[in-house]
């Protein structure tokens, strides 16, 4: 983590992430691609479905391996690297056959370093192994939810899910969330925590970085008219008038359950996430 020293009002307090740990090269072209971005407009009408998205700087898609497409096959670490559409950095393997993929880089991996997707893989950070054949107690990231389609679950910046148990054809999985859910137990996980734990900590410091970013300025809702935002309305700086915070189109807002109460996937989840 870099700490700046306030040379200006916005260096106060800024902190930056440290890619001096990053291989020093440009991305692979062959793993490329251009995505065009929807940028808070509806693909259909063009007109914004979702507010403060807007700008940006343009960046290039990596493509991840979050499957196993090479199976038994052991690959080597040849570069460490940012990643522009997520918070944590990606590792580049080539396998013996020349073939080379991104792969979402575990804390302590590094250039040099052997990884294998295998029923058999050591359990160590990088490889990847069906849940049942890792230990209680063991990090892992990336997890499927279906054997096969590749991992969905738990791939920011410094998390880890732990294997809590194996039973009856499913394993028990403490989320980052704290919430505690059923996987089958021939999905896939790596082993390990997702690289650049210390993201939790970066502080952008100035309007700029976040217009770079694609993210376009906030207006509060108490600072708007009444026809505008339920909160708005009053003389000077007023509170909002609600018992409970809502959105500008009425509904509650800020600490609601989002979650569809008969969603069928209930079945799997043992413990809810607990509240802060």
């Amino acid at each position: 983590m870099k700490i700046f020293k306030p040379t200006t009002p916005s260096r106060r307090g800024m902190t930056g992430i440290d890619f001096s740990l990053l291989t020093k090269k440009r991305a692979e072209k062959s793993l490329l691609k251009y995505v065009r971005r929807s940028v808070g407009r509806s693909k259909a009408s063009g007109r914004i479905t979702v507010r403060h998205k807007g700008g940006g700087v343009k960046r290039m898609y990596r493509i991840i391996e979050f499957s196993q497409t090479k199976m038994d096959s052991p690959a080597n670490v040849i570069a460490l690297e940012y990643d522009p559409n997520r918070t944590g950095f990606i590792a580049l393997i080539e396998y013996t056959d020349n073939v080379k993929q991104y792969i979402i880089a575990p804390q302590g991996l590094k250039v040099g370093d052997s990884i294998i997707f295998s029923q058999k893989a050591p359990l160590t950070p990088g490889n990847r192994t069906a849940l049942k054949n890792i230990s209680v107690g063991t990090n892992v990231y990336n997890i499927e939810l279906e054997p096969g389609k590749g991992g969905i679950l738990v791939r920011s910046a410094g998390s880890a899910a732990q294997v809590l148990a194996q039973e009856n054809g499913f394993t028990n999985l403490k989320m980052p969330s704290s919430e505690v859910r059923k996987v089958k137990d021939e999905c896939f996980a790596t082993i390990g925590m997702v690289s650049n734990p210390e993201n939790r900590f970066y502080r952008i410091g100035k309007a700029g970085k976040s217009r770079l970013k694609g993210r376009r300025p906030h207006v509060r809702g108490s600072a708007m008219n009444p026809v505008d935002h339920p909160h708005g309305g009053g003389e000077g700086r007023q509170p909002i008038g609600l018992k409970h915070p809502k959105t500008p189109w009425g509904l509650p807002a800020l600490g609601v359950k989002t979650r569809y109460k008969k969603k069928w996937t209930n079945k799997y989840i043992i413990s809810r996430r607990k509240k802060k």
